[in-house]
């Protein structure tokens, strides 16, 4: 305290030669502010430096445990990285198989209904065939029967009697021999083939 009423007493008395002391300091002056400086200088270095010295050790520490946590979670977020990349990939291989088996299904389900259809067409054709022949025969049979009926018909009327039965027959087997069927069936009777 004395050395901070020292240095007010002189700066309140006028200098000698007309200037400030500061300006030209005496040698009295100079060892009080390096005595002061010195004081300063250690009891900063006692109480505040190790203070300041604790607060830039842990604020150091706090940024080297941040980059290391950066560090890491960098890492990490690589490995996630690499890992949804090998997902992707492994879905786009399923999805591309799934593909593959959609198309080659599609193709044997076509393949199954052509010839589902073929088989359908081939049955309705001999189905028709059958048909065909059938109402051939029975048009044969119509036929037959009608020529028959004009012979026993034409028969009564160039005999002029009517014949029993043994006639009747062998009269419609004659007539029925001479007759060529087949001529009057045309194709039809070939069974439709083409």
């Amino acid at each position: 305290m004395d050395a901070i009423a020292l240095i007010l007493a002189a700066t309140e008395a006028p200098a000698e030669g007309g200037g400030s002391f500061l300006v030209s300091p005496s040698l009295g002056l100079m060892i009080w502010t390096l005595l002061s400086f010195g004081v300063a200088l250690l009891l900063l270095r006692r109480l505040a430096f190790p203070q300041l010295a604790a607060f830039l050790d842990r604020r150091r520490q706090a940024i080297a445990d941040e980059i290391e946590e950066s560090e890491r979670l960098r890492a990490e977020s690589d490995k996630v990285l690499a890992e949804y990349r090998s997902r992707l990939a492994e879905a786009r291989e399923q999805a591309e198989d799934i593909v593959v088996r959609a198309r080659k299904a599609g193709e044997t389900t076509e393949e199954q209904a052509r010839n589902e259809a073929k088989a359908y067409r081939e049955q309705l054709l001999e189905t028709t065939r059958k048909d065909i022949e059938s109402e051939t025969r029975r048009a044969l049979d119509e036929i037959r029967k009608e020529v028959a009926n004009l012979t026993i018909t034409a028969t009564e009327k160039v005999t002029r009697k009517t014949l029993d039965s043994d006639d009747h027959r062998r009269l419609i087997e004659d007539a029925l021999s001479e007759v060529d069927f087949t001529a009057l069936a045309g194709p039809a009777a070939d069974g439709g083939e083409r």
